[in-house]
């Protein structure tokens, strides 16, 4: 499975564009970002439902604090619906640094998006819900079917041991935030973990790197253009992801520091050659394809993921290119 990721931070015209070009491109999948400061990923995703013809989408990840489940299994039935059978629900712990904003970040867990998914698949089998656990439900339910019913894909979007292990016994897939095959070798040693316990008939599973990626002819441009996702993925790296890149930690927590205090540009400076290395795919075609190519010793898929690159339309091109017969 090939996707790529695009981000609301731009006009939704264009965003709808370039998901088309994506589908033209042979991408496989769509995933939108969800994050309450850019523009709303429904909005983008209902638009690009009726503007494509075969490509899945989704959000890429929504969180289940946000929005209570029992409304956003409902989001995600109406994308199905309205792309007649094409939604997959991509689904996490969600951002730390944006959930702060909102009061909310104290809630993250495991057991309330192991709990969100499991309600909605009840729910898209046209059953009711009682619920009593990280959130409540009392007779909740769906007055309609979406196309796939209960057979909407479930991709889990996380990085932490137990995410790992728990998507790989209970969903559909697991969206792995890594660019560097090291990282996918920890993260298919987890999966693997997880898949000793997944009961007999629930399905394939597939690890997909969801990759920062940057490419553009120019290779100094497209790691240039990494810097921006770079900080702020080295400012949440959990200690032993840095140490396993040998990043050192008062380096990533002085650019977190600067992302806190919205100093950004400040932050961004602190990005080093070795920060990018470790967190992105980043430089030209050949560049990104040899990097890719590792990273599918380990993983089934990959979403193209942001920034993409100088040129967004360009990039869209260029990835397909690079990556093509990869996965």
């Amino acid at each position: 499975m090939l996707g790529i990721e695009l981000t609301p931070e731009h006009d939704l015209h264009r965003l709808v564009d370039l998901g088309v070009r994506a589908e033209e491109a042979g991408y496989d999948a769509v995933y939108s970002t969800c994050h309450y400061n850019n523009r709303d990923p429904w909005a983008f995703l209902s638009q690009l439902a009726t503007a494509t013809d075969s490509v899945r989408l989704g959000p890429g990840v929504a969180n289940p604090y946000e929005t209570h489940p029992v409304t956003l299994a409902s989001r995600v039935a109406t994308l199905d619906e309205l792309s007649e059978g094409r939604a997959v629900f991509g689904l996490g712990p969600g951002d730390p640094s944006t959930l702060r904003n909102l009061g909310l970040a104290d809630q993250r867990g495991l057991r309330s998006v192991l709990e969100a998914f499991k309600t909605a698949q009840t729910l898209w089998a046209g059953e009711r819900v009682d619920h009593d656990g990280t959130f409540d439900a009392s007779e909740a339910g769906l007055n309609y079917e979406p196309p796939q019913g209960a057979d909407i894909p479930v991709h889990v979007g996380g990085e932490g041991p137990h995410m790992c292990r728990m998507a790989a016994k209970h969903a559909d897939g697991l969206l792995y935030n890594g660019s560097h095959p090291d990282d996918l070798a920890w993260a298919r040693d987890q999966v693997d973990d997880g898949l000793s316990d997944r009961p007999e008939g629930r399905g394939d599973f597939d690890l997909v790197a969801y990759a920062a990626v940057s490419i553009d002819e120019d290779e100094a441009a497209a790691r240039e253009a990494a810097r921006p996702p770079v900080a702020f993925i080295t400012a949440g790296a959990a200690p032993p992801v840095l140490q396993r890149h040998g990043i050192d930690p008062d380096a990533a927590s002085e650019i977190g520091e600067r992302v806190s205090a919205g100093e950004f540009s400040a932050a961004f400076e602190l990005v080093t050659p070795e920060m990018v290395d470790a967190f992105c795919m980043a430089g030209d075609p050949d560049a990104v394809h040899e990097r890719a190519a590792s990273v599918a010793e380990h993983a089934d898929g990959l979403v193209v993921g942001s920034p993409l690159g100088p040129d967004l339309e360009a990039s869209v091109d260029l990835a397909a290119d690079a990556l093509d017969g990869l996965f």
